[in-house]
């Protein structure tokens, strides 16, 4: 079923709450506010635009910072009162840096000790693969990354066979410190890989995911 703009439910400030999740991985990047404009602006450019209730203007995601955001897809819930929009971001969600605006806990919540918030390495990998993605399409001069990626897919593998070696040394010592760092620069170097050929960290986790609820059969 589609839905014309006029017929959205816009509050008493003609202003409609639009939900901003990533495409590829579902993570929550945002919540803004569209007007009538600003879903006509993104309609028709790809990209989101939002109106900015402190500024009391419409703002064009990334239109400054280049962290923009191309529109995957747009709906209305049932009640036609709220947005849900789909995008790939060129950059972090968040003006502070974070890949997303929702980075800040709660004080006092269970949030389950496994939880993903609560998870330094979890958290470290999704900013690690949004650093690598961004450089792969960016390709800035004297980045090691750009360089992995310019050099090919022969070079990345020969990285993450020599990074597997040295963390295989490093266990074999008795030192934690080492085995923590070779074991980060061998993370670093898996992620390079899923990149450049195309396999996002969140298919790793299903899959982790998936071999855990056949944990009986193991």
């Amino acid at each position: 079923m589609k839905m014309r703009i006029e017929e959205i439910k816009f509050d008493e400030r003609g202003l409609v709450p639009a939900v901003v999740q990533d495409a590829k991985t579902r993570a929550l990047l945002l919540l803004a506010y569209m007007n009538e404009e600003s879903i006509r602006r993104t309609l028709s450019t790809g990209e989101t635009w939002f109106w900015s209730r402190s500024r009391a203007q419409l703002w064009h995601k990334g239109g400054t910072s280049g962290n923009t955001q191309r529109v995957v897809r747009m709906r209305v819930d049932c009640d036609g009162d709220a947005l849900s929009v789909l995008v790939e971001p060129a950059g972090p969600a968040c003006h502070t840096g974070e890949p997303s605006c929702f980075h800040n806990r709660v004080e006092g919540a269970d949030e389950g000790e496994l939880s993903e918030e609560s998870s330094e390495l979890g958290r470290a990998l999704r900013e690690l693969h949004f650093t690598v993605e961004s450089r792969r399409r960016e390709r800035p001069a004297g980045s090691y990354t750009s360089y992995l990626f310019d050099r090919g897919l022969d070079k990345i593998l020969k990285k993450v066979g020599e990074e597997a070696t040295e963390t295989v040394i490093a266990a074999k010592n008795d030192d934690g410190g080492a085995l923590a760092s070779e074991t980060a620069d061998l993370l670093y170097h898996l992620v390079v890989m899923l990149v450049e050929r195309g396999v996002h960290p969140d298919e790793v986790g299903r899959e982790l995911a998936r071999r855990r609820g056949e944990g009986s059969r193991r």
